[in-house]
Order: structure tokens, then C-alpha cells, then sequence
């Protein structure tokens, strides 16, 4: 956040009038409160007025986003309409998932832009932290890809499918392969199921976890991958292509809301809230829209209902650790 600076430029140069001793000083200090009033007044016209007032409460701030998907197209648009309101917006792109949350909290990033809620959870509960979301953005849907076969019936019995191995990621994946019917979890799985869950003997696949970043790379190597949207559209997967996806528009998808989030303290920000109002924009929404070739849904709900869907699943996440 910028820092408002001001600064007193009264000169010591006194006007010397003839003594009159028996007269009030009153109009010659009411002429000085007139004319220090009239000073004021032309300084704040001519300056917008101090703290950003003519720029809806955020003057000329710049704010550092932590993402793993920095050469976005959107981040154009966004950026531009950022500026404009005097919003200065540098990226600080990260190479996997783990990296930009511990960054946020140490402050080397003001806010991050990559996950979603129950992610954040995890990371919450795990590391005893307090990151929160400030508003959120999109659910898009996590898909099986694969190099070797067109349709989920022809992976064979015994096939081997890829995952991502971050726990909430991991989950879902599992989640996406049993509703294709390739796996069966016991009890009908969870947010946080494991490879553990899985009852093999009603099972088609066999599950290989891997770094969420490599779930593209070993594609020519397993029969099927579930690759996360953002590494399948920066590898030119086709999403029309997909084996199988799920619904990003169900109410199963609630945990999976991609948030914008930042410190505790900082939630109320004015000048974050309004950046991620400019996320909603037409303009960044259609860029969004165009990148992820149609997956991605726009989802707006409000700060006090993602705090409630964190909490829940940050309830989840400890009962799930004890």
C-alpha cells in the first residue's frame, strides 16, 4: 500500500501593520483562517483530494499477486483496468502450488491468485496459518486426459491413470475417477479420500500420484492423466477432448471455488476488494473465458460465505488429521 505524504510549507515572512493598541486583533485572525481555509481547499482540488478519495478510496498503490499462471492472457486486461484506477498490479509467478501461500504470509506478496478453497484449508490447518479469502473468482472442471485412448471405456483393466499428489487435488481426482467408474473408494470417498480408500478389487485402474505440474509430462507413459485446467490449457490439451470431466456448476464443486486470498489482517482492504471486483470485468471475463476454451464459470460470492465454506472445510481438514 502507498504511504500518504504531507508536508507544511508556511514561511516565517510577517506583515507588519501600523500598532493600532486599542484595537481587536479578531479580523486579521479571521482573515488568516479565511485564507489558510482557501489554500486547503485549492490543494485538494488540485491533488484529487488526499488517501485516493477521487479514485474510490485507493490512490496510486501497487499490489503484488502470487500466481502459478502469471502468462495468462487475462492478466492484460486485468492490469490495464487495474491501472486506471490507479491500481498497479505485478505478478509474481511461482512454479508450483506450495510455493505462493508460505509467500503471502511472510509478505513477500500482498495477495495470491491459484486455488481454491479447500486448498487453502489444507494449507491453513497444516501450517497453522490464517490466510483468508477476499473474494472469489471461478470453478473450472478437473479432467481426464489421455494420449493413448479416445474414450474411457477403452482404458483396460489394469491400466494405470496419473493424479495429482497435492491431498486436496489428489481427492478430487480420485473423486472424478470414480463417478468415470474406473475406481471404487470405500464409503463413496471424500474431499480428502486417499489412494488408500480405493478398493482395488472393485477397481479397473491402477493410481499412480504425482507432482501436479508433471501430470501432463508423463502422459505418454499411463494409459490416463487427471491434469488441472490451468497446466491442461498451457499445454494445449483440448478440452473438448477430455476423456471425462466433473461438473464445475454442482454444489459438489462449492470447495473447489478459486479464491483471491490474502493475510487475515488485510482482508478488508479496500483496494483488494476492488481488484477483485475488476476480476468480474467483462473484459477479464472474456479473456478468461476465451484462454480456458469455455471451461471456466464465473463464480461471485460474497467474503462472509467463502469465510463459512472455509471454515467448514477447515473443520474437515483437522477431524481428518486427528
Amino acid at each position: 500500500m502507498a504511504d500518504t505524504h504531507s508536508s507544511d510549507n508556511a514561511g516565517d515572512a510577517e506583515i507588519r501593520l501600523p500598532e493600532r493598541p486599542r484595537r481587536s486583533k479578531g479580523p486579521f485572525i479571521a482573515l488568516g483562517v479565511v485564507l489558510v481555509a482557501a489554500l486547503v481547499a485549492i490543494t485538494v482540488v488540485l491533488t484529487g483530494g488526499e488517501d485516493g478519495e477521487e479514485s474510490g478510496g485507493t490512490g496510486n498503490v501497487t499490489v503484488r499477486i502470487g500466481t502459478t499462471e502469471a502468462g495468462s492472457d487475462y492478466w492484460k486486461a486485468f492490469r490495464r483496468l487495474a491501472a486506471d484506477e490507479g491500481i498497479t498490479i505485478e505478478t509474481v509467478n511461482f512454479s508450483d502450488y506450495n510455493q505462493p501461500n508460505p509467500a503471502l504470509s511472510q509478505g513477500q506478496t500482498d495477495l495470491n491468485l491459484f486455488q481454491h478453497v479447500l486448498f487453502l484449508a489444507n494449507y491453513n490447518v497444516s501450517n497453522e496459518d490464517t490466510l483468508t479469502p477476499v473474494g472469489s473468482t471461478y470453478v473450472v472442471p478437473l479432467s481426464l486426459y489421455s494420449r493413448k485412448h479416445t474414450a474411457v471405456e477403452q482404458i483396460p483393466e489394469g491400466g494405470t491413470v496419473a493424479i495429482p499428489k497435492d491431498p486436496t487435488n489428489q481427492a478430487r481426482a480420485l473423486l472424478v475417477l470414480q463417478e468415470a467408474g474406473l475406481i471404487s473408494l470405500r464409503n463413496g470417498g471424500t474431499v480428502l479420500s486417499t489412494p488408500a480408500e480405493i478398493d482395488e478389487g472393485a477397481s479397473k485402474v491402477e493410481v499412480t500420484p504425482v507432482d501436479a505440474a508433471q501430470t501432463v509430462a508423463v502422459l505418454d507413459s499411463v494409459d490416463a492423466s487427471i491434469v488441472n485446467n490451468g497446466f491442461a490449457m498451457d499445454a494445449g490439451l483440448d478440452p473438448s477432448k477430455a476423456l471425462f470431466s466433473d461438473d464445475p456448476r454442482s454444489d459438489a464443486a462449492e470447495p473447489y471455488i478459486n479464491i483471491v486470498a490474502a493475510r487475515a489482517e488485510d482482508k478488508d482492504d479496500p483496494t483488494y476488494r476492488r481488484i477483485v471486483e475488476l476480476f468480474h470485468h467483462p473484459e477479464v471475463q472474456d479473456a478468461l473465458r476465451t484462454e480456458s476454451r469455455g471451461t471456466s464459470v464465473p463464480v461471485q460470492r460474497s467474503q462472509q460465505e467463502l469465510e463459512t465454506v472455509l471454515a467448514e472445510l477447515s473443520d474437515t481438514v483437522r477431524a481428518a488429521k486427528q
